[in-house]
Parts: structure tokens; C-alpha cells; sequence
């Protein structure tokens, strides 16, 4: 028989179920062109942030680690809305940031990064207006507080680009940060050459290891080459001179700082600088920069070696302050077993040299005065006897070379004149508030303080209560004497 096939019954479901398909993909696409078409809605934040100069938006995100890293794929809306409100509140917060800072009752510092263009000659800094959207001034000179030092210390202004016309045109490019100083002021005196620049510099320009360009205001060209062993130092570059600079130099470089930081007289608070360096690192780099041989106080172990006798060394005056007895001194000294030498520093003196003959002695001893600046210089273990004229001035012999010792590595002492080892005492009568009641005298102000107990006041110690003090000064030594 001839059989006959029946057609499946699945058959008409399957082309019916194909077509109900087709239809829904079909009404997708379409759905999908319309949105695309007539449903987007731009972004008000995006539109926002394209308004933006270019240099605000860029393709990098910088994360907080310093980091940049690439923002996902354009058509990630979400993860580029994100990307450009992290732009957005970056370029708030630089505005927001002052430029200008006080880092001390001494100091005021203004940091800045990015485009910056210096002109010297005109004392003028520009930044891009997303640094700072205002003018600031500042004289980069640690004592603020102290208005005739300031008088002559020239103004400086940083400010945004104009907006009116395109910023000059940079004709020196730098890869290393400008750090912009002066050296007027008090300078010229060694306790303001060290406490007021050398060391603010030393805490400023350390961080960058040599990789930092001075440019140095209100320039003293006898002042440069004085201290030039120390500025090469802290600086690879020869310094700027801002004063003498062309007038159409446009010195560009990624960062500015603009000032120097005080900690305190000649020291430094290492928890305030940025990699914890000290007064301690200070005096290694001066002993580098002048080749000096004794980091320490110890002799050496040599039984025919000099150095084995402990060496005093006076530091003298001539004008103000000085010694009367000072041949007498000497003579004690040397009876107690120090190798004596006498030396008077003035503003001419060969640095280099007197910084070898200050750290070959182990007991220094001077009034009260600038020369004690050179305490810079001692080796570790060394001491320092200030003697410190009549007339209430324990406070200043304790501000300005007491407090410091200590992170020197130095043992302070003093011995301090009474009224008859003093001129003064020739120059009033006993019951004179000079010598009766200094602090009525203090009353009138530092002019009258220093005229009158500064300026006019010669000393003659007592040597035997002076052989007191330099006896105590040896136990301290480490020369195995104990006794004289």
C-alpha cells in the first residue's frame, strides 16, 4: 500500500512563534532610534565644564597618590560625569587656596604651581588664573615684624595673567622650581646674615637637594661673595640677580616659592620641614662647604698631637663691648692649660678662614654680640661662654645664642658683668637707674636700651671669678681634664 504522510502538528507553531520575534526586535530598533534621535538631554555639568579654558579639562584624572590615570571609555556616562566633577572641584579648590601664607611672626611664604612666568626687573610674577584669581604682595625678607629692617626691602607682586591680552612670552624655560629671596634688610651684621637668610634659606632650599634656582632681590654683591660657598651648597645654579635682571627676560618655571621660612633664631624645628632635617644637618653642610675637619671636640688619639691641649678661643672687640683686661685673660687661660688664640671678625673677614680657626677651638668666649654668630662653626661637644653685660640684658644673651646651643650640640654657658667690671659704673653715679634700675631704661624702648647698655659699656671680668667659669667650661670637654 502506498502510504501517506500526515504533516507535523508543530509545524504552523514554529512560523508563528518566528514571527512574534522578528515583530519584538524589530519595535526595539525602532524604539532605539527614536531615543537616540529626539530623547538626549545634554549634561549641565558637561556643558559647564566646556566652557572651561582648555588647560582646566584635560584627558587625566589625578588621583590623590599623585597618580594620573586615563577616565574610562567616552560612552561610560556616568564614570565621565565623574571624571569631570573631580576637574571641577580641583580647579575650586586651587582658587581657594591662598597663595600667600604666614609660616611664623617672622615670615610670610607665597607658593605657587603650574604656568608661572617671573619678570625680575619689574619684581612681577604671573600665574595662570587658575592659581589665583587676585593680586598678592609680599617682601621676601624673614622680619616682617620689624619695620626699619623692612623699609628698604623691595615689594613683590604675584598675580593671574591678563585677561585682556595673551601672557609674555617666556624667553628662559627651567625645569626646577624659583626660589625667590632678599637680602637686604639687617644684613651685613652676622647674626642677621645667619638668622634672618642663611638658615630660613637652609630650611627653605634643603628639601630640594641642589635642584632649586635662587633669585635674589635687593642684592649685595660683597654679601654674595661672601656666603657663595654656601649658596653652592643649596643651589646647583648660579643665583638670579632680580635687581640687574633684563628688563624683557620672562623666566618660566613649574613652581615658585616666594619668601623664607623662620623657625627661630638661628635654628630649626625639624618637625616643620618637609624630609625632618635639623640644625644639626646645617652645620654638617657648613662643614662641608669650607672643608671643615672636626665634626666633634674630642683630640685626637696622637700623644704628640697639639690638639690633645684644649684651645680657647677669645673672640675680641674694639669699639663697643670689648675686653679691657684682655692681654690678662689670655695669661689665666693659658696657666689653666688652653692653647689661647685672640680673633677679631668684622664684615671683611675671609669667612672660609675663620670658620677653620672657630672650629679648631673647643671653649669660645666673647660679649655678648654678633661675633658669637660663629658658634655656627664649633664641633659637637664645644663650648660657648657669652659674657653678658650689665644692664638686664639676661633675656637677649638668652634668645639669641642661649637657646640655641643645646641643638647645636654646644654647652651654653655665661657669666654675666656686675657693676664693677663695667664702665658704666665710671660713667654714673652708684645710685643712677643705669646701674640701679635697667629695666626703667628698658622702659623707653630698644633705641635707648642699646645706646645706653650696648653701645656705650666696655668690660673688664674679674679673672678669678672668670677662672671660675673656664675651670667648669674644661670639666665639660672631652680631654680627660677634670681638674686645673
Amino acid at each position: 500500500m502506498k502510504s501517506h504522510r500526515t504533516p507535523p502538528r508543530f509545524e504552523p507553531r514554529r512560523t508563528g512563534n518566528a514571527f512574534i520575534v522578528a515583530t519584538m526586535l524589530l519595535s526595539l530598533c525602532i524604539l532605539s532610534l527614536i531615543k537616540a534621535r529626539y530623547c538626549s538631554v545634554p549634561n549641565a555639568k558637561s556643558q559647564a565644564l566646556a566652557e572651561l579654558e582648555p588647560t582646566e579639562v584635560s584627558g587625566m584624572v589625578t588621583l590623590k597618590g599623585g597618580e594620573a590615570a586615563l577616565p574610562e571609555d567616552e560612552e561610560d556616562e556616568g564614570n565621565t560625569i565623574t571624571s569631570q566633577k573631580i576637574v571641577a572641584e580641583k580647579a575650586a579648590i586651587d582658587l581657594s587656596k591662598p597663595i600667600c601664607s604666614e609660616t611664623s611672626k617672622r615670615s610670610n611664604v607665597c607658593e605657587a604651581d603650574g604656568d608661572i612666568r617671573l619678570q625680575g626687573s619689574s619684581h612681577t610674577i604671573l600665574l595662570h588664573p587658575s592659581s589665583t584669581d587676585r593680586e598678592w604682595k609680599t617682601k621676601p625678607y624673614c622680619r616682617k615684624h620689624d619695620p626699619p629692617a623692612m623699609k628698604n626691602i623691595k615689594e613683590w607682586t604675584i598675580k593671574p595673567f591678563p585677561i585682556s591680552e595673551p601672557p609674555p612670552q617666556c624667553t628662559v624655560n627651567y625645569t626646577v622650581p624659583a626660589l625667590v629671596f632678599s637680602i637686604g634688610g639687617f644684613t651685613g651684621n652676622l647674626f642677621h646674615d645667619f638668622t634672618d637668610v642663611i638658615v630660613p634659606l637652609f630650611i627653605s632650599s634643603y628639601q630640594f637637594r641642589g635642584e632649586v634656582q635662587f633669585v635674589v632681590a635687593d642684592i649685595k654683591p660683597w654679601w654674595v661673595s661672601k656666603f657663595i660657598l654656601i649658596l653652592k651648597q643649596l643651589s646647583n645654579y648660579d643665583i638670579i640677580d632680580a635687581n640687574n635682571d633684563d628688563q624683557e627676560a620672562v623666566r618660566c618655571f613649574p613652581r615658585v616659592i616666594v619668601g623664607l621660612s623662620f623657625h627661630k633664631e638661628l635654628g630649626v624645628d625639624e618637625s616643620k620641614t618637609p624630609t625632618s632635617y635639623s640644625i644639626v644637618d646645617f652645620k654638617a653642610m657648613l662643614r662641608k662647604a669650607y672643608g671643615l675637619e672636626r665634626p666633634t671636640a674630642a683630640p685626637s688619639g696622637d700623644p704628640w698631637d697639639i690638639r690633645r691641649k684644649p684651645r680657647m678661643l677669645i673672640i675680641s672687640r674694639k669699639k663697643t663691648r670689648a675686653f679691657l683686661n684682655e692681654r690678662g685673660m689670655t695669661d689665666m687661660a693659658m696657666s689653666l692649660g688652653f692653647d689661647v688664640r685672640v680673633a677679631e671678625p668684622d664684615i671683611t673677614t675671609d669667612l672660609a678662614k675663620f670658620a677653620r680657626l672657630v672650629n679648631s677651638a673647643d671653649v669660645m668666649i666673647g660679649v655678648h654680640g654678633a661675633g658669637l654668630t660663629n658658634m655656627v662653626f664649633l664641633p659637637e661637644g664645644a663650648v660657648l661662654i657669652q659674657v653678658v653685660p650689665m644692664g638686664g640684658l639676661d633675656w637677649l644673651a638668652r634668645d639669641t645664642f642661649g637657646q640655641p646651643s643645646p641643638d647645636m650640640q654646644i654647652k651654653y654657658m655665661d657669666y654675666r658683668i656686675q657693676a664693677d667690671e663695667s664702665t658704666l659704673s665710671d660713667q654714673y653715679p652708684a645710685d643712677h637707674p643705669v646701674l640701679k634700675d635697667p629695666y626703667s631704661i628698658h622702659k623707653q624702648g630698644w633705641n635707648a636700651l642699646s645706646k645706653t647698655y650696648l653701645d656705650n659699656q666696655n668690660v673688664r671680668p674679674h679673672l678669678g671669678r672668670l677662672r671660675n667659669t673656664l675651670m667648669d667650661a674644661l670639666k665639660h670637654l672631652p680631654h680627660g681634664r677634670k681638674e686645673a
